[in-house]
């Protein structure tokens, strides 16, 4: 059984190097390049994808559709869940995170964007970025965040978790979820049982997938990325390098 791993392509806002959150953005030029590389690799490698899970913001969704039509997957077929969605980023969204390094410094916005159970500062219940304000999220059943850590992420994933990863076991083959930065960190934490600290260190770049192979008890046996090493660093320091003063 394999579980792929796939955060979103390039967003414009990744590109102007803003915090995101839920802010629905679409991808870049080079965000649809990624995905479109990604089905590819997935395809080379011979990878048959029974399943595809995405979020409710839109540069997910079109990042899975894009896969989906490459490899032949049927979009009807494709299953969203909010609870897949990036953090949200509270009063940091929309701002640049090399600015935001600047007037707090490179350690504070490491804190507010690695660390496990500090969540950045929160949004005013008036804000008009709180979720409650967007008819996307009318129908959760759930308490909006106006800020979340990476251990509310694992909270409101952990529904959803429990229920895929059953349904995973029973239908075996190879399942891929195309997600966001913390949602998939989330996960990674979960399967790989990363304690707080190690968690900080794990950064993912947009649009590579992430395999795990599972054996038949479905312990994890090993999981590697679909690119070259070096090129894998090169994502990872871009990702890392965001939040520093440039």
């Amino acid at each position: 059984m394999q579980l792929i791993l796939l955060r979103h392509g390039e967003s414009q806002w990744n590109l102007e190097n803003r915090f995101t959150g839920w802010k629905d953005v679409s991808l870049t030029e080079a965000g649809v390049k990624e995905a479109s590389i990604s089905a590819k690799n997935l395809i080379e490698n011979n990878i048959e994808v029974s399943t595809i899970h995405t979020s409710l913001l839109k540069r997910a969704i079109d990042t899975a559709k894009i896969v989906a039509d490459l490899i032949e997957f049927p979009t009807r077929n494709i299953k969203y869940d909010w609870r897949l969605n990036e953090r949200h980023y509270g009063a940091l969204q929309g701002l640049n995170k090399s600015e935001t390094a600047s007037k707090f410094g490179e350690e504070q916005v490491k804190i507010w964007r690695r660390s496990f159970d500090i969540a950045p500062p929160l949004l005013s219940e008036d804000d008009k970025r709180h979720p409650k304000f967007s008819s996307m999220f009318k129908n959760v059943d759930f308490d909006l965040p106006r800020a979340e850590s990476l251990k509310d992420v694992i909270l409101r994933l952990n529904p959803f978790w429990d229920k895929y990863f059953k349904e995973m076991k029973e239908a075996k083959g190879s399942h891929l979820i195309v997600a966001h930065s913390n949602s998939l960190r989330a996960i990674i934490k979960i399967l790989d049982n990363l304690s707080k600290d190690e968690i900080m260190s794990v950064d993912i770049p947009t649009g590579v997938p992430l395999i795990y192979n599972f054996d038949n008890n479905f312990n994890v046996i090993n999981k590697n990325y679909l690119i070259d090493d070096s090129d894998l660093q090169k994502k990872i320091e871009l990702v890392k390098n965001q939040g520093k003063v440039k």
